[in-house]
């Protein structure tokens, strides 16, 4: 079986680390598929890739503040950029030949530049098609207006044979709180949210700080916080906040920065750390889960993939969501907050004096295991499973297996 995951990066590094996921369950027994990842940024390249697994990426889109896109690095008109992927896309999906096509979070691509390469897939007749949506979106008003305006649910209802929510609808719904309409509720399965606690199996992650040479080991034997802030484009407040923060004593603070803090943000963050002898900042790390599971306690935007990976690793977490160009990340915090798994701080509250105190004051909180599904990697191959049954798809394919539940 070939399976080909499209995700179009435009902004930090979640879609690729969540399809990232995803390949390695798929490529795993007793699915064990060839699958080919989609990238919209070379960073990519950066990742731990799983036997089975290849990436392609493509030139990158860069996304400001209003949500305006535009070439990152290509001294290019951007609709040229849009063409120019879109048919890289196609001619890899007409050599690949992928039995199934997973995009990530956008029905028609960034830009729309998978418009007319699923209208090919559609006329192939060779390829089954799923639209993978992340828990959250955006505010509820926001996304209804959009996919109103983009005619999202026709495009799915016509390209689409299936859509996965990687959530659980206890924490979020979006099948309610957008409006979907009953047709496309049929369609919509919630698989739960994607587990990354086996990315720590093989010491996977201590080999990448060693190797990165980034690891003050010192420091590893402490009691220290951590604070992460995804990609970086617009984390420079949350870092900025914990660097001027007073940390309990005999304690440290290790900053991630992740990869697309601007050089300038990133020297002024420099300067701030170099008052603290007990702050370390790292630039970017491929695999932060062994550093996290380290960690006392943990401060962090509110992406996707950070969240769960603290929320599956059960540790004390205070979230300072962005509120642009989206409120998805607000929604998450608040939600969560509201379960009693995390601790949330706006980015209007956000200050050295609030952190500090956060910082000093230890309290109760709800393990997230007790109360969400985090089933998603291995509820997803049982999916696909079922999807290519025997009376759908070819006896000699050795990747069928039965379904009993997919509870």
């Amino acid at each position: 079986m070939n399976i080909a995951l499209y995700s179009h990066d435009t902004m930090g590094l979640g879609h690729i680390r969540r399809n990232l996921l995803i390949a390695k369950a798929l490529a795993a027994p007793p699915l064990a598929a060839n699958v080919l990842l989609i990238a919209g940024i070379h960073e990519a390249g950066a990742f731990r890739i799983p036997k089975g697994v290849d990436c392609l990426t493509l030139p990158a889109y860069s996304k400001d503040q209003k949500g305006e896109y535009s070439p990152r690095s290509l001294c290019v008109k951007t609709n040229t950029l849009v063409t120019l992927r879109s048919q890289v896309i196609g001619a890899a999906l007409t050599h690949f030949k992928p039995n199934l096509f997973i995009v990530d979070n956008v029905p028609r691509g960034a830009l729309q530049e998978l418009s007319p390469v699923l209208a090919n897939l559609k006329f192939s007749d060779t390829t089954r098609t799923v639209l993978g949506l992340r828990d959250i979106l955006d505010h509820p008003k926001a996304v209804r207006k959009q996919w109103q305006e983009q005619e999202n649910e026709a495009f799915i209802k016509e390209f689409y044979e299936a859509v996965w929510i990687y959530g659980d609808p206890d924490v979020y719904d979006p099948t309610l709180t957008y409006s979907f309409s009953p047709s496309l509720r049929l369609k919509t399965t919630f698989t739960g949210y994607l587990d990354p606690i086996n990315r720590l199996q093989a010491g996977e992650g201590e080999a990448n700080l060693v190797l990165a040479g980034q690891a003050d080991r010192d420091v590893l034997k402490q009691d220290f916080t951590l604070c992460v802030v995804g990609g970086g484009q617009d984390g420079l407040d949350v870092a900025g906040a914990f660097a001027l923060s007073q940390l309990p004593d005999g304690e440290y603070g290790i900053i991630v920065t992740g990869p697309f803090l601007p050089d300038e943000k990133k020297r002024h963050l420099l300067t701030l750390t170099r008052k603290n002898p007990r702050l370390r900042v790292l630039e970017f790390l491929p695999e932060p889960m062994t550093l996290m599971q380290r960690a006392k306690r943990i401060i962090a935007m509110g992406g996707y993939n950070t969240v769960t990976e603290i929320l599956s690793l059960g540790k004390r977490a205070l979230i300072v969501p962005r509120s642009k160009p989206r409120l998805e990340q607000t929604i998450r915090a608040e939600r969560l907050q509201a379960l009693g798994v995390v601790d949330s701080m706006s980015l209007e509250e956000l200050n050295p004096a609030g952190l500090s105190r956060w910082l000093h004051t230890d309290k109760d909180f709800r393990p997230a295991r007790t109360c969400i599904d985090f089933g998603g990697l291995e509820k997803i191959p049982a999916l696909v499973g079922t999807m290519f049954r025997p009376a759908n798809f070819a006896a000699n394919h050795s990747c069928y297996y039965p379904i009993h539940s997919l509870s």
